[in-house]
């Protein structure tokens, strides 16, 4: 099973966690990105993203094909907050569950970095003093 999300709505670690369990997996592997109160001496007060949703929809399926012909994982859940996310929340939660556990943390691995690297999502930071910014992922195939 392949569950993806854009959503507006608070992400439950646990949900998704639950989501992928499988009787016939020993493993459920986790990446959850949360908003940091910092980024460069600067304080952070949250994020804001934005998505071309789509577009990122289609490059997250593209990511669970790509991990099912690369590692023999069960179920595979890919979501990502859109709008406001306070700090200490999560913006993205990714979780495989798999029979055993180097194929879903080498998968969970892969699903990040090719999210970031990937996926039309639009970050702005914003803080307590300085203007906003968006910011460009470096990792992002049309950042350079």
């Amino acid at each position: 099973m392949d569950s993806i999300k854009l959503t507006n709505v608070k992400l439950s670690v646990e949900e998704i966690s639950d989501l992928v369990a499988s009787p016939s997996c020993g493993a459920i592997s986790l990446f959850v990105g949360t908003t940091r109160d910092n980024f460069q001496d600067k304080k952070v007060v949250h994020l804001e993203y934005e998505a071309y949703e789509p577009m990122a929809e289609k490059a997250l399926k593209t990511i669970c094909r790509d991990m099912r012909e690369k590692w023999q994982v069960e179920n595979i859940a890919l979501y990502h907050r859109l709008g406001v996310v306070p700090v200490k929340e999560a913006s993205v939660v990714i979780a495989v569950s798999s029979p055993h556990r180097a194929e879903s943390l080498l998968a969970v691995q892969f699903a990040i970095d090719a999210l970031k690297s990937s996926v039309p999502i639009w970050k702005k930071e914003v803080y307590d003093t300085d203007t906003p910014q968006w910011k460009s992922n470096s990792e992002c195939a049309w950042a350079s």
